[in-house]
């Protein structure tokens, strides 16, 4: 197959590409090591060039795999080409060399593509001094191919046109017998085979022609010279040609045929062989394909390279196939035809013993008395020799001594046949004899094998034996050829089928891009990538981590840098409890068995910038502000399989991953609220139906019945505590840190309603849990509202009646409360009674009631008189199930914005794919998906991971077979399952695990 440009490809392939002058580099990729991609645009118009080194350039209309990251030589090329206009593109001289020139004067660069040999791809300066270099070497002594070196212009072949007849004789004297023409003329020009056997063949002549010296049977220089130079002239003629319009292209296709195509199909497949500028008069005959031009041909050659693979892959396959049910029915009929031969040789063996039983007795005795009288072997066969030489009719049976088996073989003939032939001219009136002749069967001279231990007699049942062993045999094998040769057509037939279902499935079978990272799918339908090594780590922040994508990391050096993408919406617990998971899984925790924490942080608090004077290396990053903590979460891990839908069955699956928002736990919390608030409302009425609510009336806790406390008194109380913690200390009382004893006070009177309850959420099932809450537990909201304030936001209303409770206050204050008012007052002093007011209608709990709220407000705007004409920034709220630390250092952060709601990022690629798939689904491809256990609990293949000493290539092949031994399995999502290659079931479990599934000990049997 034709894998490489020729001279004349290039200038064609020259000649089409001159429209891409003018336009700017956009971004450089590599494919490979070989191959290179280079993004052009010109306003609306786009392009895409694709060089490989040693075998081609063209433009591409096919999304070609990236590279993980880009290689040193893609960033030197990124660096000096981007925003480059391609100025000259251009063969030099007539070599199979190509300069793509970039940019002009001073600041031009040179793209060198090699395509002879192992090709090269070499970057220079406008002075053509050689900047990088894909492949360093050295040719010769003097010509080196390394940076800083001038790139040898001169070593390229300037002139294609055809040699002289002095200079073609001279080839020719040189020719040895047996070669042929296009063999010696091909080192010699520049054209190419193709184009010389073109023009060999337009001219009377052939390639395959040999040289002669005498004569005009082959080629012979003196009597065909003219036709030679005839036909040279016109391959110069079409190099001249390709230079000024651009030649259309055409791809040679082989027929495959196929053993057993499927029905309605094609009986065969179309392989492509080569790919040509122009139709050759060699190639008329071909089957082939013609495109508009030689640029889409060379496109759709090699892009349909891996798509022809597969389906020389499956002719492959349907010839084995075929090949072993031939092979079957082979064996069967020479087992048949064998037992026959065996009937036959065993009736006619004990037949000729039969008859000549007087033969064979006489014979086994002559031996038998030979070795009774401890005659050795050699004696017993020369004394055998000796009677055949003097005509003794029982030697003479004897053909040979099988002494070491105690048999002896002798030639056995029908003697009533020899009678029968003795009496032909004699007539007889036996009518016994004649009748006899008649019915027994003549047999023809054979040699047979006898035992020396039995009599002839017994000689020739054992014959007998052997026949009717033979026959049973024989019989059992045609009874049960039928049922073997049907066993083996439906293994055939269910063979084709599902290599022909595997080829159509990996052939529609489209990779997403973040399969190159770990991945998953949220609980909630958000997309979570993770990666692998330093590399992409690095890659993941700086490509994919943007906007208001969460960054997660486990508590532990060393850890894949996760990313939860969310275009807008800020991820609920669930995801990010589940994105933890995975960060901590993919981290040494997994191989050491050590349950640890994540942490997350906003998207724009990671940074690659390191302090001054420090340097971070790659797959590391600065985190700056605060880190929230995840709960730690068990080990486990779930592998399943994820099937891609068919358009029409996606509306089936519509909101199968629903997230679960922060609204939706906090209205299960308000209709548990309510209805304690209804009973109060209830009680109060029988009490007295006609009162009205009283607006200063207490009101009670709707978990523990308990009053609720003022704001004032909120403050005033702790206030107290604080004092009472300062004085604690100083007498040596404390058992607790700060933190904690503020966390108790905090327990005890929250802002929400709940003062002793905290809301959790079960990933598993999504309900909402009310927990009493403990001195060790503290949530994100305790810590927000640790720094209280010295005054209420409507604290300027009544001035005069609280001065003199402030003045009490003081009076009555315990040892410390002094000094911890002061550093509370000094803390504060620069906060105005407007931003006082604000921030304490932040701090207010949102789920009070209606009339609460009402009051709040109104409260809130006649202390500091702000109208909310504009709705402020909403401030994020940590999700319940977190804990929020502050990173070292005491300067504290401004508080961030919280992200707008929007639906999360790649919703509709999502939604593509189902876990949980129904019969009435078309399918297309399988993906295998590794996740935390709680991500994939309701899916309909699953198994759960845990570490564990199994390898993980084992533990996929065994959760595959358990997967296609599920009852619940249909024929298609079985065909989809065994279309997954195996290198990529396994590439995503995070280490050694053990693997836990309902029944698979006996799915290991």
């Amino acid at each position: 197959m034709k894998s490489r440009f020729s001279t004349y490809d290039i200038i064609c392939m020259v000649t089409e590409l001159q429209s891409l002058l003018g336009m700017r580099v956009n971004q450089v990729y590599d494919i490979n090591s070989q191959s290179y991609v280079i993004r052009l645009q010109r306003s609306e118009e786009k392009k895409v060039l694709l060089l490989d080194s040693g075998h081609r350039f063209h433009t591409t209309l096919f999304e070609w795999p990236k590279g993980m990251a880009p290689s040193g030589f893609t960033m030197k090329l990124r660096k000096h080409l981007k925003n480059k206009r391609l100025e000259k593109l251009q063969q030099i001289g007539v070599d199979r060399i190509v300069d793509f020139q970039f940019g002009s004067g001073e600041m031009a660069y040179h793209v060198i593509l090699e395509l002879y040999d192992r090709g090269n791809i070499v970057l220079t300066d406008h002075e053509w001094t050689i900047l990088n270099v894909l492949r360093p070497h050295v040719e010769g002594d003097k010509v080196r191919f390394a940076v800083k070196e001038k790139y040898p212009l001169d070593r390229a072949k300037t002139s294609y046109a055809a040699p002289s007849v002095d200079k073609l004789k001279e080839i020719f004297a040189k020719s040895q017998p047996g070669d042929n023409l296009k063999r010696l003329l091909n080192p010699h020009l520049e054209c190419g085979a193709s184009v010389l056997d073109h023009v060999l063949l337009e001219n009377g002549l052939s390639g395959t022609t040999k040289v002669v010296k005498e004569g005009d049977k082959g080629f012979n220089p003196e009597l065909h010279m003219d036709k030679l130079v005839e036909a040279l002239k016109k391959a110069e003629k079409l190099m001249d040609e390709a230079h000024d319009k651009v030649s259309k292209g055409f791809i040679l296709q082989k027929k495959e045929s196929r053993p057993n195509p499927v029905p309605d199909g094609p009986d065969h497949l179309l392989a492509n062989i080569e790919f040509h500028p122009m139709l050759f008069a060699q190639n008329k005959d071909t089957t082939y394909a013609e495109f508009d031009t030689f640029d889409r041909a060379i496109d759709e050659f090699f892009s349909g390279l891996e798509g022809q693979k597969l389906d020389m892959k499956l002719v492959q396959v349907e010839r084995e196939a075929m090949k072993k049910l031939q092979n079957v029915r082979k064996d069967h009929d020479k087992r048949v035809q064998s037992l026959t031969a065996a009937q036959a040789h065993g009736r006619r063996a004990a037949d000729l013993v039969a008859r000549n039983q007087r033969l064979v007795e006489q014979a086994r005795l002559a031996v038998q008395t030979a070795l009774a009288n401890q005659m050795s072997w050699d004696d017993i066969k020369l004394l055998v020799k000796t009677a055949q030489d003097n005509k003794d009719p029982i030697a003479s049976c004897i053909k040979q001594l099988k002494l070491d088996k105690n048999h002896i073989t002798l030639w056995l003939t029908d003697p009533y046949q020899q009678d029968n032939d003795d009496d032909e001219d004699n007539e007889r009136n036996d009518d016994e004899d004649n009748e006899r002749n008649d019915d027994e069967e003549r047999l023809e001279p054979m040699l047979v094998d006898i035992d020396l231990g039995l009599t002839a007699f017994a000689n020739a049942r054992r014959y007998y034996d052997q026949k009717r062993s033979a026959a049973k045999k024989q019989q059992k094998t045609l009874e049960s050829s039928g049922k073997a040769l049907k066993s083996a057509e439906r293994k055939t037939k269910q063979t084709l089928k599902e290599a022909n279902t595997i080829t159509n499935i990996v052939k529609a079978r489209k990779t997403y891009w973040f399969e190159k990272f770990y991945w998953f799918i949220s609980s909630d339908n958000y997309l979570v990538i993770g990666g692998r090594d330093q590399q992409q780590n690095e890659l993941i922040v700086k490509r994919y981590l943007v906007g208001n994508d969460i960054y997660v990391h486990a508590d532990v050096t060393g850890g894949a840098s996760v990313v939860v993408k969310c275009a807008g919406a800020a991820p609920p617990p669930r995801t990010l409890a589940e994105a933890g998971q995975a960060a901590v899984a993919y981290s040494v925790a997994w191989e050491a068995k050590v349950l640890t924490r994540a942490w997350w942080v906003y998207a724009h608090q990671v940074s690659k910038s390191a302090p001054t004077g420090e340097y971070l290396p790659t797959g590391s990053f600065m985190i700056r502000g605060r880190k929230n903590y995840l709960l730690p979460d068990q080990l486990q891990m779930g592998f399943t399989f994820m099937f891609r839908l068919e358009e029409g069955s996606m509306e089936r699956h519509k909101d199968e991953r629903k997230a679960m928002a922060i609204d939706d736990i906090r209205s299960e919390v308000v209709s548990v609220q309510d209805s304690v608030e209804e009973q109060e409302i209830l009680v109060s009425d029988n009490e007295d139906t006609s009162s009205k609510e009283d607006p200063k009336e207490t009101k009670l806790d709707p978990v523990s019945e308990e009053p609720l406390p003022t704001e004032q008194e909120e403050i005033e109380k702790d206030v107290e505590d604080v004092g009472d913690v300062e004085n604690e200390e100083e007498e040596g009382g404390q058992q607790g840190t700060k933190e904690d004893q503020d966390s108790a006070s905090d327990s005890e009177s929250s802002d929400d309603g709940f003062p002793n309850t905290h809301v959790k959420v079960d990933h598993g099932t999504g309900k909402v849990i009310l927990q009493s809450r403990t001195m060790s537990e503290s949530s994100p909201q305790d810590e927000e509202k640790m720094p209280t304030f010295p005054s209420l936001p409507n604290k300027g209303k009544k001035p005069n009646k609280q001065q003199p409770k402030e003045e009490k206050k003081k009076e009555g204050l315990k040892r410390g409360q002094k000094s911890k008012l002061k550093k509370i007052k000094e803390k504060y002093k620069d906060q105005d009674e407007e931003d006082r007011a604000l921030r304490m209608l932040l701090l207010q709990a949102p789920n009070t009631g209606k009339d609460s709220k009402k009051a709040q407000k109104k409260a809130a705007a006649k202390a500091g008189k702000v109208k909310p004409a504009q709705k402020g920034p909403k401030i994020p709220q940590p999700a319940p199930v977190l804990i929020e630390v502050d990173s070292e250092g005491e300067v504290e952060e401004p508080e961030q914005e919280a992200p707008e709601p929007g639906p999360p990022v790649d919703t509709e690629l999502l939604n593509q794919l189902t876990g949980v798939p129904v019969t009435e689904d078309e399918l297309l491809f399988a993906v295998p998906v590794v996740a935390p256990y709680s991500a994939v609990l309701n899916y309909k293949y699953k198994v759960k991971l845990t570490p564990g000493t199994g390898k993980r290539g084992k533990a996929a092949k065994t959760a595959v077979q358990v997967f296609l031994k599920d009852p619940g399995a249909t024929a298609r999502e079985k065909d989809l399952l065994k279309a997954v290659r195996e290198e990529n079931i396994a590439r995503n479990f995070p280490g050694k695990v053990k693997m836990s599934a309902p029944q698979l000990h006996k799915h290991k049997k």
